[in-house]
């Protein structure tokens, strides 16, 4: 067991992976040199450039490219970096990777990881967006959204050995996070979410680097004696919704916390899932705390307030305990 960064975890997966099948393999721009986030460092030279693929900068190709070598017996996992350069690749994902298992029956399989970053951060409005609700609403894809080394290590080797698409969402500010990792081999099953925190007076459901939002709030909020549950669905194709259930049902109260804007958003689905399931669990209305419905701002101090942060959260308890 060490304690290693969500970049050193994800490198490990890569390599674990492409030391047990040979049919994997990485393409994207800069992957010999570790990628734009260095999660590819070190493959060229222990794997090739034949199995760590240099590629022009266009996403058309990168994706389209990787669903014509799945659908031929491999594994490739390709990144494009930032997932607002994702809307270059949609028409090989949408109609193509997601589609194709479909439209032949099942007698066609597309087995590729998409790897991409999301996130607010202070990069502008090209680089900074959080998509994944695009994804989410395509059938035919798996979304995963890792917050610790240990889920994005065991997440990811998973993903590789899934028989259809995966898109990957990691975030720009957490491949630093560290955490522990076993050393042996282990995977985490895609479709199952994980409770960061127990409690008994409310449900936070949260994403990503709001997870640890949600945590260091939970922490503040126990002061007052306040105890708050925080789930990490982990993945949000395919949703563990029993989870979320079991939550609900002890504490009766549910926030939902994405970086995402908020009409449209991930937490849209969580919150009819839940009305769907067990309307009459819930013994207050269920808040949504998501970024703001403008593009990302350039601004720091803007971008900071443009998203839910840990004071917003605790706010948004108080006021739902009151």
């Amino acid at each position: 067991m060490a304690a290693i960064s969500i970049s050193e975890a994800l490198n490990q997966a890569l390599i674990e992976e492409m030391e047990n099948d040979d049919t994997v393999f990485v393409l994207g721009q800069d992957q010999i040199y570790g990628g734009h986030f260095q999660v590819t460092k070190g493959l060229c030279d222990k794997f090739g450039p034949g199995r760590t693929i240099d590629t022009p900068i266009s996403e058309e190709i990168i994706v389209g490219s990787g669903v014509g070598a799945a659908m031929g017996g491999m594994r490739p996992v390709a990144e494009i970096q930032h997932i607002d350069f994702m809307a270059l690749a949609l028409d090989a994902i949408v109609n193509h990777g997601a589609a194709l298992q479909y439209a032949w029956g099942g007698q066609v399989r597309v087995p590729i990881v998409i790897r991409t970053q999301g996130g607010s951060h202070p990069l502008g409005c090209q680089h900074a967006k959080s998509l994944e609700a695009w994804f989410v609403h395509i059938p035919g894809l798996k979304v995963v959204m890792p917050s610790t080394p240990y889920d994005a290590k065991g997440l990811l080797k998973a993903s590789i050995r899934e028989p259809n698409p995966v898109v990957f969402i990691e975030h720009k500010l957490l491949y630093g996070y560290k955490g522990e990792v076993p050393d042996e081999e282990y995977l985490i099953e895609l479709g199952s979410a994980d409770v960061k925190r127990e409690g008994q007076d409310v449900t936070v459901v949260a994403t990503s680097k709001m997870v640890h939002e949600s945590l260091s709030a939970a922490e503040e909020l126990e002061k007052e004696n306040i105890r708050v549950e925080v789930i990490d669905p982990r993945t949000l194709v395919p949703l563990d919704i029993d989870t979320i259930m079991r939550s609900l049902k002890k504490t009766g109260r549910l926030i939902v916390v994405h970086e995402s804007w908020k009409t449209g958003g991930f937490g849209a689905e969580v919150v009819a899932r839940v009305c769907e399931n067990g309307f009459n669990l819930l013994k207050a209305p269920i808040l949504r705390l998501a970024g703001a419905d403008v593009p990302p701002p350039f601004s720091p101090p803007l971008q900071k307030i443009s998203i839910p942060r840990k004071d917003s959260i605790i706010q948004a308890v108080r006021e739902m305990l009151a």
